[in-house]
């Protein structure tokens, strides 16, 4: 467990690896924590110098005071504000969901810092960003456990759900233990964002995974980022929904793996 400032609050992140390796950032989704990404993190141990964080006022991050709205643009200052403080001038990057998002800002905004791309059960736009401010106002009423059930709906297939009711209960758990301010400023950042030309001006290596059965953000929206994104690769994981490295952790990390250590030698 370790803390950093990054700006005017505190950021949660944790490291694995060797310090003198590549370094490889992993960013969370909407609504979990670094967690998210428990059975990926010995596959990259050995080879990267491995950084995952907790994304603002998400798991043990402070939300910054007083401010109730975030934009991606936000979010991929806070991932550079990291780097920055760490240390770290150059990293590849795995994000999922909003993670994702985030990596296609950064890909754009920090060219000169982003070795590689995995863009995971993410989109380049909304369907309707109205749902998320309709959501952001739930919660600010009535809290996190109000969305529980449809958030796990959107995370994970039926099938996942009924075969697996004790993760089900720990993510959920996930869930509510961020704070609300985090939250709804997340949702907020998505409501407003369109990252069609970012992803455009994407030009390092790149991997776009599509969960095949992701409602939140299904493959028609991974399909065409990596048409956006000059030379990407795309991975369609069948039978998974939104939270594919949760529900396909082994399919995810082999997709992963061989992405990274072919960007490594690439780099």
């Amino acid at each position: 467990m370790a803390f950093v400032r990054t700006g005017n609050f505190v950021t949660h992140y944790d490291f694995a690896g060797q310090r003198d390796a590549p370094a490889l950032v992993f960013a969370n989704s909407l609504g979990t924590d670094m967690h998210l990404w428990d059975a990926q993190i010995p596959a990259f141990a050995a080879r990267f110098r491995v950084v995952r964080y907790d994304m603002r006022g998400h798991g043990l991050t402070e939300p910054p005071a007083g401010v109730d709205a975030y934009t991606i643009d936000d979010l991929a200052g806070d991932v550079l504000a990291l780097a920055d403080a760490l240390e770290i001038e150059r990293f590849h990057y795995c994000g999922l969901s909003i993670g994702g998002m985030v990596g296609q800002r950064l890909g754009a905004r920090a060219p000169d810092r982003v070795r590689s791309l995995a863009l995971c059960n993410t989109a380049m736009t909304v369907a309707v960003p109205q749902n998320y401010r309709d959501r952001a106002d739930a919660v600010r009423n009535k809290g996190l456990a109000s969305i529980g059930d449809a958030v796990l709906e959107r995370w994970f297939t039926p099938k996942f759900l009924a075969a697996n009711p004790d993760i089900a209960r720990g993510m959920r758990t996930m869930l509510t233990h961020n704070s609300v301010a985090g939250y709804v400023g997340c949702c907020l950042a998505l409501s407003t964002m369109d990252l069609t030309a970012d992803a455009r001006r994407i030009a390092c290596p790149t991997l776009v995974v599509a969960g095949a059965q992701d409602q939140a953000t299904p493959p028609a929206a991974a399909r065409t980022i990596a048409a956006a994104a000059k030379g990407a690769k795309l991975v369609e994981i069948p039978e998974c929904a939104h939270l594919s490295a949760v529900e396909r952790p082994a399919e995810l990390t082999a997709v992963l793996s061989e992405f990274f250590a072919s960007a490594a030698v690439a780099a």
